[in-house]
């Protein structure tokens, strides 16, 4: 235990923690104060959390794919089962391949897939400037570009991009409420209000994906179980070969889409 746990004892921070809702109040206790540089700043770190704060946006990281992604305040917090969709995106990736994260948010996912292949090149775009400030840090040799899904793109990547990678908002509307506060409330919306059914965001992309894939290349969106049959007739009316993969330990639902070679 450290000097400033000891001033602030952990069990009373678990104790204030688990009685506010955390699920993992031990492991968040632990994190708080290997964060904290003084009592003081620990003990506000804790109100904080307490008084609903997602941990990653005052710790100022989260763990993605084994990476630290800084966080800021206000910004979308990566989750666990989107590291499925940065696996399955590298699992497509060759070798200098050209990438685009769509939705980027902090650019967690295409940071991971530069870790993973190291060669590519990688272009991301989200419309919240919080974001895109986020995902310059995160991504300092990727192109981040500001707007509204392909519009801030350069017309040069058209008919070059070889991986195609969005984690676009799929909340449906009427289902914002029932969201945890955490998200609900300290999350930008835009991030994750997917319009009535959820799917709103992700047509738009796979309506014209095929303007930006290379002959062969990939479209790969993150999207519920339940939605996964929409998000298909999407790739479909797209002109893209989807397939569906998932992931038993996470729950994590991908479709991918294929532009089939000229």
């Amino acid at each position: 235990m450290s000097a400033i746990s000891s001033l602030c004892p952990q069990s009373l921070i678990v104790a204030r923690l688990r009685a506010a809702g955390c699920v993992f109040a031990e492991d968040e206790a632990r994190l708080l104060a290997a964060a904290a540089a003084t009592p003081d700043e620990l003990a506000a770190m804790v109100d904080r959390r307490v008084a609903g704060l997602p941990l990653e946006q005052i710790l100022g990281w989260a763990e993605f794919c084994g990476l630290r992604i800084a966080v800021d305040p206000g910004v979308f917090v990566p989750r666990r089962r989107t590291e499925f969709l940065a696996r399955q995106a590298t699992a497509v990736a060759n070798s200098r391949a050209v990438v685009v994260d769509l939705c980027c948010g902090s650019g967690a996912v295409g940071v991971a897939l530069t870790a993973a292949r190291g060669d590519i090149e990688l272009h991301a775009v989200d419309v919240d400037p919080a974001a895109v400030r986020c995902a310059r840090r995160n991504a300092a040799e990727a192109r981040v570009y500001e707007g509204n899904l392909y519009e801030p793109l350069p017309r040069s990547l058209r008919g070059r991009v070889d991986v195609l990678v969005a984690n676009a908002p799929y909340v449906p509307t009427g289902s914002i409420g029932m969201l945890p506060p955490e998200a609900r409330d300290h999350e930008p919306m835009v991030a994750l209000d997917g319009g009535t059914d959820g799917v709103d965001i992700q047509r738009r992309v796979a309506a014209e994906a095929t303007r930006w894939l290379a002959p062969g290349g990939h479209l790969l969106i993150e999207t519920s179980d339940r939605q996964a049959p929409l998000t298909l007739d999407a790739f479909v009316l797209g002109g893209l070969t989807p397939r569906v993969a998932r992931s038993d330990e996470t729950g994590a639902t991908v479709v991918i889409g294929t532009r089939c070679p000229d």
